[in-house]
């Protein structure tokens, strides 16, 4: 034997055709089984599917970098709630959680624009909106970002 002698073997398998009778040997059930999900026409089940159990990816704890830890969350106060206070009052955090204005100090504490101001207040905090810094200096107050 050389190996220019070499030739292709001629023997293939056979394609296997069912559902031709009970006389073929893959008739009735074609190779199918019995009942169940994957005897029916044009069932798929995805390979990652593990049978209704919770799921691998589910199971196993999450991994990686997220952002959610350095979220900035500040106590929100309106306008309407530094009308308790005399004109001419500097008002501070400290002053705020004092008088149980303020809970707890977040990591700071954000005036909005909601409500009237009446009084003349020198408010000191980390961060305004733009419309309370307005409305504050109409009432003749001043806004102090800390």
């Amino acid at each position: 034997m050389k190996l220019n002698e070499l030739t292709k073997n001629p023997a293939k398998k056979s394609r296997k055709i069912v559902g031709r009778g009970p006389g073929s040997g893959m008739g009735k059930t074609s190779t199918r089984g019995e009942n169940g999900q994957k005897s029916r026409s044009g069932s798929h089940i995805p390979a990652w599917f593990q049978g209704g159990q919770s799921p691998l990816y589910r199971r196993i704890p999450k991994r990686g970098f997220n952002n959610a830890r350095f979220t900035k969350k500040y106590q929100v106060l309106n306008l309407n709630d530094f009308n308790r206070f005399k004109d001419g009052d500097v008002i501070t955090p400290e002053l705020l959680k004092e008088m149980g204005i303020v809970k707890k100090e977040l990591t700071g504490i954000k005036v909005l624009a909601y409500g009237e101001l009446t009084k003349k207040v020198t408010i000191k905090a980390h961060r305004f909106s733009s419309k309370a810094v307005t409305k504050i200096e109409s009432a003749g107050g001043k806004a102090e970002v800390i």
